[in-house]
C-alpha cells in the first residue's frame, strides 16, 4: 500500500512539471512569433515538436486561451491571436484611462506600509531591468510594467478593478507588438527608423526608460498619500503610452498590408 501511495505522489508532480514546461514553451513561441499571429495551431505537430503527448499541449492551449494569446473556433481548433488593430489598441488605452487613474487615487488614499514595501520592491525590479542587454531589457521592462500596473490596481482595494485590468492582458499584447516591430524593421527599412524611435523613447535606454521614470512618479504619489497627484500622473502615463504605441501599430499594419498586396 505504501508503495502505491508513493507512486501516485510521484506521478502528480511529474505531470504538473511537464504541463508547466509545455505551457511555457508554447507561450514563448507565441510571444516571439515563432507561431505567427493568426496562424492555425496543429496540436499533433506541436506535440511532436515538443516531444510530449497531445494532453499537455491541449492543457497549455486552454491556459493560453484564458490569456488571450490563442483563440478557439468550433471545427477549426486553435489559432494564435491576431495583433491588435489600431482601433482595438485605442479602445484598450481608453478603457485603461477610465479605471487606472481611479485605481491610483484609491491606492494613495489607502496607502499602508505593506503597500509601500510592495511598490519599493517592484521599483527595484524595474530599475534592474535597465542593466540588461537590449532585448532582455525590453522583456524585463515589459514584465515590470505589467506587474506595476497590476499592483496599483490591487492596492486600490477593488478586486473587481484589478480583475478587469488583468483581463485586458495589455502588456502581453504590447510585447507581441514589439516582436512584430523587429520583423517589420528588417523588412521595411524606410519606415523602420521612425517606428524604432517610438519604442526607444518609451522603453529603451536612450531615454533612460521613460516608462520606468513615470512609474517612479506614480509610486511616489501613492506612497505619500497624494491621491489627486497619483490620479493625474497615471492618466498622463496612459495617454503618453497611447500616443507612442498608436503610430507604431499603424505603421506595422500598413507594412503588413502592403506586403500581402505585393
Amino acid at each position: 500500500m505504501a508503495k502505491q501511495m508513493g507512486s501516485t505522489n510521484t506521478k502528480g508532480p511529474i505531470r504538473m512539471v511537464l504541463s508547466d514546461q509545455t505551457y511555457s514553451s508554447i507561450r514563448s513561441m507565441l510571444l516571439n512569433h515563432e507561431i505567427a499571429p493568426g496562424a492555425r495551431i496543429k496540436i499533433d505537430g506541436l506535440a511532436k515538436n515538443l516531444d510530449v503527448s497531445q494532453t499537455p499541449v491541449r492543457e497549455a492551449l486552454a491556459r493560453l486561451e484564458s490569456e488571450d494569446l490563442v483563440t478557439k473556433s468550433p471545427l477549426r481548433g486553435y489559432a494564435a491571436t491576431q495583433l491588435l488593430t489600431v482601433e482595438q489598441l485605442d479602445d484598450l488605452f481608453q478603457f485603461r484611462a477610465i479605471i487606472e487613474p481611479w485605481a491610483a487615487a484609491s491606492a494613495a488614499r489607502r496607502t499602508s506600509q505593506d503597500g509601500i514595501d510592495a511598490l519599493k520592491r517592484e521599483l527595484k525590479k524595474g530599475q534592474a531591468a535597465g542593466e540588461l542587454g537590449l532585448d532582455d531589457a525590453y522583456a524585463a521592462m515589459s514584465e515590470h510594467d505589467a506587474r506595476f500596473h497590476e499592483l496599483i490596481a490591487s492596492l486600490s482595494g477593488s478586486d473587481f478593478v484589478r480583475d478587469a485590468f488583468v483581463r485586458t492582458h495589455c502588456h502581453l499584447h504590447l510585447f507581441r507588438l514589439y516582436q512584430a516591430l523587429k520583423s517589420f524593421m528588417s523588412e521595411n527599412l524606410e519606415e523602420a527608423e521612425m517606428v524604432s524611435e517610438i519604442f526607444k523613447l518609451y522603453y529603451q535606454p536612450s531615454a533612460g526608460y521613460l516608462a520606468f521614470k513615470e512609474h517612479v512618479g506614480i509610486a511616489d504619489a501613492v506612497m505619500n498619500g497624494e491621491s489627486e497627484m497619483a490620479e493625474k500622473l497615471m492618466r498622463e502615463h496612459i495617454e503618453s503610452s497611447r500616443q507612442r504605441f498608436g503610430p507604431t501599430i499603424s505603421a506595422i499594419h500598413e507594412g503588413r498590408t502592403r506586403a500581402s498586396e505585393a
